[in-house]
């Protein structure tokens, strides 16, 4: 066999330069995920359970990626028709995932529309990513493996870096970071449209600089098949069990470090958005009902009516997208007076209609700007030119009036605003609707399906509501674009990282250190409330992230015979997979355990236990053997 010649540098870069732009997507997603399906109207709790299917996804297609690569013989090549696949379903997808919330859908079809979005996304990745780690092992010689990997990780931080900074500068040029309720802002949208051109155009690149070696060089070099010539002649490969059965011991020990490592990674993409809103930028929060609750005389819960969108028999709204309905107001003289018929006049602020609408009080200004920020005037609480109220409360009006019916003026001291709930008569039908659709431009409500119950006591039910953080608010939305930012200063610290490792004599010292420095990264995360200070502990955090990017594919590929490569390198994917999924499973239910079911869920907390893994992590490198060269795997371990 060969020994494969030295590459100079720019053919190792056009071997990982595709990295680039997969990269930006992986960003995007990552750092926007857990900001899209929360304006879509998702609860805390169940953040992580929508990452489940990013890591499943990649679980199954990596390695069939990997395997089938390994059998494949195409004019283009083995791994790159791959590439050309997976590239060409991520553009499309990052089209359709940030509009998820913009088809005029309900809460639950938006969720499920970007849970099939995120599924093709995250499975197009990575079978775009999987050809650039191959084609370093097909190609690259042990001597410049390392060289080649650490371009690989330099690519991959700078694809992150602008991915994760796209919201940010769309802001700050000028692109509305705010939408209303359960769309998503204008800067997500853009960014995803930017980064699905750029990983067009690095494609495009890779296809017109990248080469693969035809099958009789191939074999020269790696000792890999040839293509077969004749019907038949195709030798037997081991199957995917086969090959588990004779992994190295070093796939799995790697494998463990991965597992405490991931699982950290994964709390940090679902949680930092919430962490950083509360903590570095005091976002509001916000009441979200989950169901009506008919309580008995003792006041325990004898049914509950779950749903994001509930009617009376009349197709009025009660609850809409987890927010309850006005049905009027009663003035200070006990007189009720149907919602859609009220305005108040004010003085200072035009004036304020008490629609019919859902859950908000609608501003018409007559061309006067309403406040974009968030202040509270008694109960009326108003946020983006919005006013929010408590139901059942009484407001003082001050110096309003309130005119009825468009003509009749009145004025009183104080007014309470009633919920629809509070109106209904007893054994009163109510419509649950899953899904629905209504035109903007009429508010004409169409009901898809729906079940029907009977309320019995209206007096004696009450909202099953949650605490969650105001994700119309600016603070929100402008905490979401800062997550991209610390996200950037991670990768950057990752690239300053990356130059260091190499000078540290043990590649396993170095690992368990840079897993030892991103754990005090997380656990700071937590605790940190000035948005700057927020950069030591992400810039800590980018420290893990170089070394989980450039030691476990060195030491691996150094263990395994290059026949399997491929195949090997699909199934240690699980290492990365496999930790996500149980993070992303177990994510709600820990975040449930440690915080109070009528407060705001304690996502700061989360970061927290992603610290404590990587320390966990930095406690397993100890067990791994690290070999000296991947031609013998039976070779005297380091």
């Amino acid at each position: 066999m060969k020994t494969k010649p030295d590459l100079g540098f720019w053919k190792l870069w056009n071997l990982s330069f595709g990295f680039f732009g997969v990269q930006i997507a992986y960003a995007l997603q990552s750092a926007n995920v857990s900001r899209i399906f929360a304006t879509l109207g998702a609860d805390p709790h169940d953040l992580s359970y929508f990452w489940i299917l990013p890591p499943l996804m990649g679980m199954i297609v990596q390695p069939i990626v990997g395997t089938a690569s390994d059998r494949t013989w195409t004019r283009l090549g083995r791994r790159l028709p791959y590439l050309i696949i997976g590239a060409a379903v991520a553009v499309l997808v990052m089209c359709l995932l940030p509009n998820a919330g913009s088809f005029g859908l309900a809460v639950s079809s938006a969720i499920i529309l970007g849970l099939v979005a995120l599924m093709l996304l995250d499975t197009s990745i990575n079978m775009a990513m999987q050809p650039f780690k191959m084609l370093v092992g097909d190609m690259v010689n042990e001597k410049q493996k390392g060289l080649a990997y650490s371009i690989q990780s330099f690519l991959c931080n700078a694809g992150s870096i602008v991915g994760y900074v796209f919201p940010f500068l769309l802001t700050w040029i000028g692109f509305r970071n705010t939408a209303a309720a359960g769309v998503i802002p204008q800067t997500v949208v853009f960014s995803f449209y930017a980064g699905a051109a750029i990983l067009l155009g690095c494609v495009l690149y890779t296809l017109a600089k990248v080469k693969e070696w035809p099958p009789v060089l191939y074999q020269e070099y790696n000792g890999g098949d040839p293509e077969p010539t004749k019907e038949g002649e195709k030798a037997k490969r081991p199957g995917l069990l086969k090959l588990l059965g004779n992994a190295p011991s070093t796939f799995w020990t790697v494998g463990l470090v991965q597992f405490f490592c991931w699982f950290a990674f994964l709390f940090m993409w679902t949680y930092t958005n919430g962490t950083i809103a509360k903590n570095a930028f005091d976002c509001p929060e916000a009441t979200t009902i989950n169901a009506i609750q008919q309580l008995d005389a003792q006041g325990k819960v004898v049914d509950s009516y779950s749903a994001k969108f509930i009617l009376d028999a009349d197709s009025n709204l009660v609850v809409a997208q987890g927010k309850a309905a006005a049905a009027g107001i009663t003035l200070a003289d006990g007189t009720f007076v149907q919602a859609k018929s009220v305005t108040l006049l004010t003085t200072d602020r035009d004036s304020v209609t008490i629609g019919s609408g859902i859950a908000a009080i609608t501003v018409p200004t007559k061309g006067i700007p309403m406040p974009t920020d968030v202040y509270t005037d008694g109960n009326l609480n108003y946020v983006n030119g919005i006013a929010r109220y408590n139901f059942n409360k009484p407001i003082d009006t001050k110096d309003a009036v309130i005119v009825i019916d468009g003509d009749k003026q009145i004025k009183s001291a104080d007014i309470t605003i009633n919920d629809r709930l509070s109106r209904l008569q007893p054994n009163s039908k109510l419509i649950l609707a899953d899904i629905y659709s209504h035109d903007p431009a009429t508010g004409d409500l169409y009901v898809d399906s729906n079940d029907e119950v009977t309320l019995a006591d209206p007096a004696r039910a009450d909202y099953k509501s949650s605490v969650v953080l105001n994700t119309e608010s600016k603070e929100y939305n402008d905490a979401g674009n800062w997550v991209g930012i610390l996200f950037a200063i991670q990768a950057i610290g990752s690239v300053l990282w990356a130059v260091v490792l190499p000078m540290f004599r043990s590649r396993k010292f170095s690992y368990s250190l840079s897993l030892l420095i991103g754990a005090v990264g997380f656990i700071s995360a937590g605790y940190f409330t000035n948005q700057y200070m927020l950069f030591i502990s992400f810039t800590l955090i980018g420290c893990a992230w170089a070394a989980m990017l450039a030691w476990p594919f060195t030491i691996l590929t150094n263990s395994l015979r290059h026949g399997n490569i491929g195949a090997y390198l699909g199934l240690f994917n699980c290492s990365i997979c496999v930790p996500q999924i149980i993070g992303a499973l177990l994510g709600g239910v820990i975040l449930s355990a440690i915080g109070a079911p009528d407060q705001l869920a304690p996502q700061y907390m989360m970061m927290v236990i992603a610290g404590i893994s990587l320390i966990l992590g930095a406690v397993s490198v100890i067990f791994i053997r690290e070999y000296k060269s991947d031609d013998n795997p039976a070779a005297k371990p380091e």
